[in-house]
């Protein structure tokens, strides 16, 4: 079988809110997520806190396939050198095919450009192929907060997880 080959990675356009909404929703799971199912009326996915230029997609010939949120976490001045993932998500149909990683390594590129020293993200402790994922990317465990959420019937710690860059 050939090797998949690599998305073509971008910063996203305000063309992309409906693609990136409508995948955000085909995704959602609790394996992820502790949010509700999105549900009708469905929030804009772009808002006054995050954008399109928070977000970089991975189109695969010429569909996007993939995003990850990149966010300054706080407006403190005295937190603007770090860089907060804060949502990435892969189409079904392209996972397995180093989508994930490939988006991993943009936003690592993208916050360094921005000026970030540190890239830093929250995953469920549940989520053993995404924490496997991260920390083969060089994230390192750097907090735990046990059971603290209540996902189908089970506490789940939430991960806390970063990098230098």
């Amino acid at each position: 079988m050939a090797a998949m080959p690599v998305p073509h990675i971008r910063v996203a356009t305000s063309d992309d809110e409906d693609t990136l909404a409508r995948l955000d929703r085909d995704t959602w799971s609790t394996l992820h997520s502790v949010q509700e199912r999105p549900r009708q009326p469905y929030e804009p996915f772009f808002n006054e806190r995050v954008g399109a230029e928070d977000h970089l997609v991975a189109e695969r010939d010429g569909t996007v396939v993939g995003y990850v949120r990149i966010v300054r976490p706080t407006g403190l001045a005295c937190h603007t050198h770090v860089r907060q993932i804060q949502g990435l998500a892969v189409a079904g149909t392209a996972r397995g095919a180093g989508v994930a990683r490939a988006l991993l390594r943009a936003a690592q590129d993208e916050s360094r450009r921005r000026g970030a020293r540190r890239l830093t993200l929250r995953v469920l402790g549940h989520n053993t192929p995404a924490r496997k994922l991260y920390e083969s990317e060089g994230f390192v465990v750097e907090g735990v907060l046990s059971e603290e959420f209540l996902l189908d019937g089970r506490y789940v710690d939430d991960v806390l997880m970063g990098c230098r860059l």
